[in-house]
């Protein structure tokens, strides 16, 4: 029986192949572990059929559902909020071990949460960061290849577009998730092909400067982020280190490489809101000295912000840095999507918490060895968007040249 749903099916037919054979580019006989919402069913089923057409060895799916995870923060003590599923993400850890990717479907309402105390939400979060840190290795150290992929789940939709009805809301919403895909396009493989190819002119030319920091300007920014020791720009199509290309998130518009934990100095203030845990935060603003936060506050949310940086000592530090130029697509198109997938890749952005040691030079390195490159650990990894029309960027050398690399909110070159 077809799904009864609102939008093109045969684009949700393209977006699964998409997914599996350029988000995960995935090995014959590689086993893939899926998660998705229970509403992003539709989507996760062709996931698995276009996977065992491509090979696969087992697809394991795990489901998740909104109503489920409610009924925890409604009616469980505040000791249960302190336990999370460790045995689960043991046996996720092994699967990683045994190469088995990874793909996830977005699909959350992003204000599903929003009428929950945002302690008891930041107090459960803690604890399932703390119980994932062994699978989560293999996600931040590129291990394996894995990717995201987004569906339009219909509380998120209402979110996107509360004007309309809801069915429309969704199939607007999965129009704008088909064209930031590049599903809607006629050969979406050759699509992300150039695509790719773009992205890696970009990063190659930011791996050949070798720049020390960043600085970035504009009204209400003016930051400077020094980068790791042996930092590398990754950015669309990437190695793993099990040798397979993948790309991690569809969409992608960003590069991106690890900041240095001590050596981030300024103001910034948020371009854009970050939905997170059920709260949307606006207004982001804080001050680094030292590479840490010493001075936070947001115009919305701010007892959601707190309490995000308050996770551990890391989360006050960054641990990525990424440049999206102001045009693109994402950015465009004018929809603020409430989910970070798409709304980093509509404005640069930083992110607090864990790095991704992918972008540091050198095979297997040790958490001391991350540590002496200025590598942040955390429980975290949360990106915000510092970029808009107006913002510039220029690279600082060892020597202290000055390079321009963004200018009014685009590439300078």
């Amino acid at each position: 029986m077809p799904d009864a749903l609102p939008f093109d099916t045969d684009l949700l037919d393209k977006l699964a192949e998409t997914a599996v054979r350029t988000g995960l580019n995935l090995a014959p006989g590689q086993d893939v572990f899926l998660t998705a919402s229970a509403e992003a069913l539709p989507l996760a089923r062709r996931i698995a059929r276009e996977a065992y057409k491509a090979g696969a060895g087992l697809v394991t799916p795990i489901l998740s559902d909104e109503e489920v995870t409610r009924a925890r923060y409604q009616h469980s003590t505040d000791e249960g909020l302190d336990r999370a599923p460790g045995w689960l993400f043991d046996g996720v850890a092994k699967a990683f071990d045994a190469n088995t990717a990874r793909l996830h479907v977005a699909a959350e309402n992003p204000m599903a949460l929003a009428d929950q105390d945002p302690a008891r939400v930041a107090r459960a979060a803690k604890a399932h960061s703390m119980a994932y840190k062994p699978a989560i290795a293999a996600i931040s150290n590129f291990q394996i290849n894995w990717s995201i992929v987004a569906y339009p789940g219909t509380g998120w939709a209402r979110q996107v577009f509360p004007d309309l009805a809801p069915d429309q809301a969704q199939a607007k919403l999965a129009e704008a998730i088909f064209a930031a895909s590049r599903v809607d396009q006629p050969d979406p493989v050759a699509a992300w092909a150039a695509h790719n190819a773009e992205l890696a002119r970009r990063r190659d030319w930011l791996n050949d400067r070798r720049f020390a920091a960043l600085h970035f300007r504009n009204a209400a920014t003016d930051l400077t982020v020094g980068l790791a020791v042996g930092h590398l720009w990754a950015g669309g199509a990437s190695e793993a280190r099990n040798g397979i290309i993948c790309n991690p998130n569809i969409p992608t518009e960003e590069v991106f490489t690890t900041p240095h934990a001590s050596k981030v100095e300024g103001r910034v203030r948020a371009s854009k809101p970050l939905a997170h845990q059920g709260t949307v935060i606006e207004g982001i603003e804080v001050v680094f000295k030292e590479g840490r936060i010493v001075e936070a506050r947001a115009d919305k949310g701010e007892a959601a912000f707190l309490n995000l940086i308050d996770t551990d000592d890391g989360a006050r530090r960054l641990g990525e840095v990424a440049l999206v130029p102001y045009a693109s697509p994402i950015s465009e198109s004018g929809i603020l999507f409430y989910n970070t997938l798409f709304d980093e890749n509509a404005a640069c952005h930083i992110a607090l918490g864990k790095c991704y040691t992918e972008c540091l030079e050198g095979d297997d390195l040790t958490d001391d060895e991350v540590a002496e490159r200025g590598g942040n650990d955390s429980l975290i990894h949360v990106d915000w968007m510092i970029g808009d029309a107006e913002t510039e960027i220029d690279g600082i050398t060892s020597s202290d040249e000055r390079v321009p690399v963004f200018r009014g909110g685009n590439w300078a070159e």
